[in-house]
């Protein structure tokens, strides 16, 4: 296992991906389980929720996705979409994250002075959880890309998989075994993003 800092640095987006995964099903499990328990939140709140599909469940996400982008997407163009959506049912999972928003509400209602700031830091929360779990992932093997159909596909994803009405749909991210290597991206210097005073 890498050190959290070498696990960080090779996390990347990775679009080419499989349904040949180097782990089992149940070390992925774990993975998501342990860090939904243990990634901080503000206020202890803990308003970040998953769903974890594989299989059929897995392609269905996409299957649900790609029948509501054909409702807004021109004819002509749909070809391009299609296969950008095929490709991630090509891989092995997608974890859904949701933040519950009754829980935010409540606290919104406990804490008035800090009202407006709940659905931010539970955002924030929720960037933590998706980021912790994404570089486990990769920990572990597996490649990884993030996707925002969100508000698009929400209905029909709460409707197949039972999601609570409290439940507000925020991100997809897609894992699976790695068919091909992200590319070089350029990284603006540090000096440019850091300042240090001492």
């Amino acid at each position: 296992m890498r050190n959290f800092t070498e696990a960080v640095i090779n996390r990347r987006s990775i679009y080419a991906l499989g349904k040949n995964i180097p782990v089992l099903e149940t070390e992925i499990i774990a993975a998501v389980e342990r860090l939904t328990k243990e990634v901080p939140s503000p206020f202890n709140i803990q308003s970040a929720r998953v769903i974890v599909t594989m299989g059929e469940h897995h392609e269905n996400v996409w299957e649900i996705t790609k029948a509501a982008l054909k409702k807004i997407v021109p004819a002509d163009k749909f070809s391009g979409t299609e296969a950008k959506i095929n490709g991630f049912a090509a891989g092995y999972g997608t974890i859904l994250y949701f933040e519950e928003t009754d829980t935010v509400k409540a606290m919104q209602e406990k804490f008035p002075t800090y009202a407006e700031n709940f659905p931010v830091w539970a955002a924030q929360a929720n960037g933590m959880l998706q980021f912790a779990i994404w570089t486990a992932l990769e920990d572990l093997g597996l490649g990884v890309n993030i996707q925002h159909y969100n508000p698009l596909i929400d209905a029909e994803i709460a409707k197949v998989f039972d999601v609570p009405a409290s439940w507000k749909l925020v991100a997809q991210m897609v894992f699976g075994g790695i068919e091909k290597p992200a590319d070089a991206i350029v990284k603006l210097p540090v000096k440019e993003r850091v300042k240090v005073f001492r």
